[in-house]
């Protein structure tokens, strides 16, 4: 029998460490988490999140919160 080899596939390598990133970010500005929400248009998280990546200012949630 022959060994099965698992192939390195750069598309889910790509997936999973955009996830850890927005997963930081998320911990960093305090936004909610979810998984789904990734390359989600629609999440205001991940609005966000691509506003940071393009090096435009965001608001962090920590800070508004805060306040109240």
């Amino acid at each position: 029998m022959a060994k099965p080899q698992v192939k390195n596939n750069n598309f889910t390598n790509q997936i999973f460490t955009d996830l850890e990133k927005y997963l930081e970010f998320c911990k960093d500005y305090g936004y909610y988490f979810d998984e789904r929400d990734l390359y989600k248009e629609r999440s205001n998280a991940w609005r966000q999140y691509t506003k940071h990546v393009a090096g435009k200012p965001v608001k962090n949630m920590w800070e508004q919160d805060g306040a109240k």
